[in-house]
C-alpha cells in the first residue's frame, strides 16, 4: 500500500457514474452565517437523514419569497392587539 497515490489523471465516473444535476437545480456558491447554516444541518440531523440540509434551506426561502410567513410588522402588530385586548 502506497502513502500517496495519484488521482491527477482519474476520470470521474469510471467506477460509478456521475449523478446528473437535478432538473431545476443551479450550482452556486453562498455564503452563510455560521449559526444559519448550523440551525439547518441541526434541523437535517434531526429528520434522521429523511431532509438535507439545502432542501430545508430552500423550502424556507421560498415560504418567505411566497409570502407563506408572515412579515414582522404583521406578527408584531397581532400580539398588541392580543396584550391590549387582555389587558382590557
Amino acid at each position: 500500500m502506497k502513502h500517496r497515490y495519484d488521482f491527477s489523471k482519474g476520470k470521474r465516473g469510471r467506477i460509478v457514474p456521475a449523478q446528473p444535476e437535478p432538473r431545476g437545480k443551479v450550482r452556486i456558491t453562498i455564503r452563510l452565517d455560521e449559526d444559519v447554516l448550523g440551525y439547518f444541518l441541526k434541523q437535517a440531523d434531526a429528520s434522521g437523514g429523511a431532509v438535507g440540509y439545502q432542501t430545508l434551506i430552500n423550502d424556507t426561502l421560498r415560504q418567505v419569497v411566497e409570502g407563506a410567513v408572515p412579515k414582522f410588522e404583521e406578527t408584531l402588530r397581532r400580539i398588541l392587539r392580543e396584550e391590549l385586548k387582555a389587558t382590557g
